[in-house]
């Protein structure tokens, strides 16, 4: 594909032309969950000004714990946006964390993805007194929060991983319009990808996709569950009938949405 098809391959945006609405909306839902007491908001885990947590507590004690990464391309978009995706999760006895991280260009894509490591790290080092983060960890991202949640499976931290319509191959990122800002060399593109960087040993990781998604994006996943698989490790596809590059995130913001029973399958809660 020349730059103009890649840019349009990856449109997720440009795709769904309501997906301006979608975060609208789930902004709207994180505000009125914030103000909501008990949660634990803007915990730093880093020096840097968006490296915060938010924790939103389930009232259980020393529950499973969900990590998710937001998406945006690496370049946009913030926790404040997604925490609403703490509902699904949490009705079924989890706690969740959001986390932020700095955006680039102000941040290589290396940089990103350390700063996700930092902050699982961060969760598991939480004073014992606290309850969190001392079960089991289920890591999720969506779009490039998938990749930066396939990034770090290899960690001993985490127990589980759930993708949601990921990116585990950047090299068509670096022929396009999205690499303006990531500034991705080849050499990048062999370090950062997960789809050339599997782990020796992992969790069980689902890996999930809306079939009204990009054909790119559902590539991506089917492409990154064959790879993972084919190195022995434990894995399943879940394609989402229907869904768009947006909607698929109500299957985990909903109580009885397939991606919530899935995380909490993975936490051992089912």
């Amino acid at each position: 594909m020349d730059r103009a098809a890649l840019d349009s391959a990856y449109d997720n945006s440009g795709a769904v032309p309501e997906s301006g609405q979608y975060l609208a909306e789930w902004s709207k839902r994180t505000a009125a969950l914030r103000a909501q007491p008990g949660h634990l908001l803007d915990l730093r885990y880093g020096p840097r000004e968006r490296n915060l947590i938010d924790i939103y507590r389930c009232g259980k004690p020393s529950a499973p714990i969900l990590v998710f990464i937001h998406g945006g391309y690496w370049q946009r978009n913030s926790k404040d946006v997604f925490g609403c995706m703490a509902q699904g999760p949490i009705v079924a006895g989890m706690d969740v964390a959001l986390v932020g991280y700095t955006l680039a260009p102000a941040a290589s894509l290396a940089e990103i993805a350390a700063e996700i490591r930092a902050a699982i790290s961060f969760i598991r080092q939480m004073p014992s007194n606290l309850g969190i983060g001392k079960d089991r960890l289920v890591i999720s991202g969506w779009s490039a929060g998938g990749h930066l949640a396939a990034s770090a499976m290899d960690m001993a931290e985490v127990d589980a991983g759930l993708t949601i319509s990921g990116i585990f191959d950047l090299e068509p990122i670096l022929f396009g319009s999205l690499n303006n800002k990531l500034g991705l060399t080849p050499e990048d593109v062999r370090q950062l990808s997960p789809q050339q960087n599997l782990p020796g040993r992992a969790g069980n990781l689902v890996v999930v996709y809306g079939t009204a998604e990009l054909p790119e994006l559902q590539r991506q996943s089917r492409d990154y569950l064959t790879a993972w698989q084919g190195c022995g490790l434990n894995g399943t596809l879940e394609p989402i009938t229907g869904g768009n590059h947006f909607s698929v995130l109500e299957q985990l913001a909903q109580p009885d949405g397939l991606l919530a029973r899935q995380v909490a399958r993975l936490g051992g809660l089912s």
